[in-house]
């Protein structure tokens, strides 16, 4: 053991300093883009945990709080749209940060919300703001890796946006349960982290291999990249957005990706709602439904951790037929999860599974903006097919919202999800690559 560590440490010693340097930059850009998006849900995953409290003070329906929800929803969208490109054109490490002050700032503009005018407006504000992380993330990152690692990248970084979901689950129950503050905390303190983070990030991390005299990853491109990187002029905003919206790949992939997204939000938002019902904590049951919900995020954490790694490993790189395996799995979970009581055990490893097969996903949708639009135009292809994505995932959420109102049954939501997967999985023919 001790031979191995000194024939490493003697090859790594023997590599080029300009070699060294690219490798712990590179590191230190994907570790830091990462931690940084850690902490990012915590601005905008935290309010299915509000909306029971929100409800009793403020007398809003399911109905009218599921288009805050959408309103938040369709701003993200928006926001992506016109972020992904800010990101190719200033770089990921500011906006990143700046989209982590302005968000703060909005969470608590709708802390003091006192209805639902002043709470749509805040709450879809802070959309367009958390808008402006992800996909100039995506696009630093692109700067460092290549195609060849470009799976296990997006695995990695995609994976801590889902345990960003677990931290956005954890947090509410401490504010909620263990300090006994009202749903306004929540929006208080659960961005102190998301703020540090960025601060963290962008510090440490460099925009780009150019930047500091090194050579970028350019020798490892997928053959679409290969192509595009050759013949598009990507100096214009309009010449990137024109490159991304005339290929027709960007439709394939969005279409399966906003039936995705759609149904990971309706689990996000309105899986609290189903299992803290207005009596949950004098319903007897085996475990706390509180720690029952913490399954979801848990399980989308590791989905998202796997599916692109598996992409690359078992089908060489064509990541629809990962989509099309997981969304077939998830549809079949939440299928069954409808007849899973509050409180059982059972619902732990289903909720755990649900997360897990709904949004591993993530990960290669991603990892196919770079493959097939190039480094170049990555943050705007990730921009414009995040839009879709959410513009889908916010027309859900007043129609969840008011089926629960109508049909008084918040157990419904699992149908619905079971149906959104089962048609991202069929869309997701149509991307074959």
């Amino acid at each position: 053991m001790l031979e191995t560590g000194q024939a490493f440490a003697r090859a790594f010693a023997t590599e080029p300093a300009a070699t060294q340097m690219y490798r712990r930059y590179k590191w230190t850009a994907l570790l830091g883009v990462s931690f940084c998006y850690l902490f990012y849900y915590l601005g905008r995953q935290t309010f299915g945990f509000a909306i029971p409290g929100i409800q009793k003070e403020l007398g809003l329906s399911k109905e009218m709080l599921g288009w805050v929800s959408a309103s938040m929803l369709w701003a993200y969208a928006l926001g992506q749209s016109i972020n992904g490109n800010l990101g190719d054109k200033w770089g990921g490490r500011v906006m990143m940060l700046a989209g982590a002050v302005l968000s703060f700032a909005a969470n608590w503009a709708t802390s003091f919300a006192n209805g639902f005018i002043v709470l749509l407006l805040a709450w879809g504000l802070n959309g367009y703001f958390q808008a402006m992380g992800f996909a100039p993330g995506s696009r630093l990152l692109s700067n460092w890796w290549g195609h060849r690692h470009r799976g296990f990248v997006y695995s990695f970084y995609v994976g801590m946006s889902g345990f960003s979901s677990v931290l956005a689950y954890f947090v509410p129950i401490i504010i909620l349960g263990t300090l006994g503050f009202d749903w306004r905390w929540i929006f208080r303190l659960s961005v102190f982290l998301m703020l540090f983070g960025a601060i963290v990030m962008f510090l440490v991390v460099r925009e780009r291999p150019e930047d500091l005299g090194l050579t970028g990853p350019a020798d490892e491109k997928s053959p679409e990249e290969a192509d595009v990187d050759g013949a598009i002029d990507s100096t214009t905003s309009g010449a990137r957005y024109r490159a991304v919206l005339s290929n027709w790949r960007l439709y394939a992939t969005g279409l399966s990706i906003g039936f995705q997204n759609a149904a990971r939000y309706a689990l996000l938002v309105w899986v609290p709602v189903h299992f803290l019902g207005p009596n949950w904590k004098s319903t007897a049951s085996v475990i706390d439904p509180v720690w029952i919900t913490v399954a979801l995020p848990v399980g989308m954490a590791l989905g998202a951790s796997t599916n692109s790694w598996i992409s690359d490993v078992l089908f060489k790189s064509r990541r629809y037929l990962a989509i099309i395996s997981y969304m077939v799995l998830a549809a079949i979970i939440a299928l069954a999860m409808e007849l899973v009581p509050h409180g059982s055990l059972i619902g732990i490893a289903g909720l755990f599974l649900c997360g897990f097969f709904v949004f591993g996903p993530a990960s290669s949708f991603w990892a196919l903006c770079p493959d097939i639009f190039g480094r170049r135009l990555a943050g705007t292809a990730t921009g414009v097919l995040n839009f879709i994505s959410y513009a889908c995932a916010g027309i859900g959420e007043p129609l969840i919202g008011r089926f629960m109102d109508h049909t008084g049954n918040t157990a419904i939501i699992f149908p619905i999800v079971a149906c959104l997967c089962a048609a991202s999985a069929v869309s997701a023919l149509l991307i074959r690559r």
